[in-house]
């Protein structure tokens, strides 16, 4: 589970083009803890009149190695603390999908992302790979100080913090059209 504050603010920020050898460099040589890399697999559920996209809301079910998490995400203005988040780890993820179905929600992508995970001075920081964009960083921590100081440390330009969510960085940077595929992963796309 991810750093959250007493409201359940998601606390992040994001960079793009980002050369990944040098980053990687700079972690090993700051001593960040390497976490390692997983392969992340979402589903992600709207409402069924599927008027939360238009929101800024959605329902994710993770699940990242053996371990299953449900959230709901509602990211409502472009800042730094800008999501609210409620996230709990999910015993069964079949079970918890069928669960999301019964009670109304609509399944509208199911998702895919490669994670390479690290934690500096309390930051959590991820490289973030999605099928068919560059990598991105992903720093998350408990203030904005924090993470900004971390940014600091790494030689990441903090004007070029980016404080959209996922899809919208891949729509607006990436300019793919991620909220109208039914599939965004490495092996299906549409």
């Amino acid at each position: 589970m991810r750093n959250k504050n007493k409201n359940d603010r998601e606390i992040e920020v994001r960079f793009l083009d980002v050369n990944v050898n040098i980053f990687l460099k700079k972690l090993k040589s700051f001593q960040a803890t390497d976490l390692g890399e997983a392969l992340l697999k979402e589903i992600i559920f709207y409402d069924m009149d599927k008027t939360w996209g238009d929101q800024g809301k959605f329902v994710r079910l993770r699940k990242i190695k053996k371990e299953s998490v449900l959230s709901f995400k509602h990211h409502q203005n472009d800042v730094i603390t800008g999501t609210k988040e409620i996230e709990f780890k999910v015993d069964n993820f079949e079970r918890a999908k069928s669960f999301l179905k019964n009670i109304g929600l609509v399944a509208v992508r199911e998702q895919e992302k490669k994670r390479h995970s690290f934690i500096l001075e309390g930051v959590m920081i991820d490289l973030d790979t999605w099928p068919s964009i560059p990598t991105y960083i992903e720093l998350e921590g408990k203030s904005r100080r924090k993470i900004k100081s971390v940014a600091r440390i790494l030689g990441l330009n903090w004007n070029q913090a980016v404080y959209e969510n996922a899809k919208i960085v891949i729509e607006k940077y990436y300019k793919v059209p991620v909220s109208s595929f039914r599939y965004f992963t490495f092996s299906r796309i549409g």
